[in-house]
């Protein structure tokens, strides 16, 4: 029997985060459509403005509140202030939600495009609600049949400001 010739063994490097994630390179800055352009930067400073507004929230829900002094039913309004403020929290993660996919659908190309109908969404529907996934029919439709929960955001007056001033603080707004 012949002796075996031994295989060269050869190492591949060690695989990197980059490697094994996909890469960490940066993307380049999305750029929307002209046509949709007004609609984006709306869109982001919405977004903007919740995330700011949903970490003031959070924070305040997380502050500690000393019980051995309260009287009960001190105890039971900070209760129910810290589960409101969790509340709208959550509320205006939903909102966040739409707001991300709503941006997504501009990088897919298919945003103003009725997700039900396919058909395109009125251009006053986008201008009030810019993330809105669905024509007002396609809506309609939905609403009877039971199968949308809508998502709320802050009221009207804030929305159509945009982000608030300086001066202005979030318990001036409501």
């Amino acid at each position: 029997m012949a002796p075996r010739k031994k295989k060269k063994v050869t190492r591949k490097p060690a695989a990197a985060t980059d490697d094994i994630l996909g890469g960490t390179a940066p993307a380049k800055p999305f750029r929307p459509p002209a046509r949709w352009r007004q609609h984006y930067k709306r869109l982001v400073a919405m977004k903007n403005y919740l995330l700011q507004r949903q970490g003031g929230l959070v924070e305040s829900a997380r502050e500690e509140q000393s019980a051995f002094s309260q009287h009960m039913a001190d105890a039971g309004t900070d209760s129910f202030d810290r589960d409101l403020a969790l509340s709208r929290a959550s509320s205006e993660q939903d909102a966040l939600y739409e707001i991300d996919e709503a941006i997504e659908r501009m990088r897919e190309r298919s945003y103003g495009i009725c997700e039900l109908t396919g058909k395109p969404i009125e251009p006053a529907r986008l201008e009030a609600i810019p993330w809105t996934r669905f024509s007002l029919k396609a809506e309609a439709i939905l609403e009877r049949e039971g199968s949308l929960q809508r998502t709320r955001l802050a009221p009207r007056a804030v929305v159509q400001r945009g982000i608030p001033g300086e001066g202005e603080q979030d318990g001036d707004q409501e």
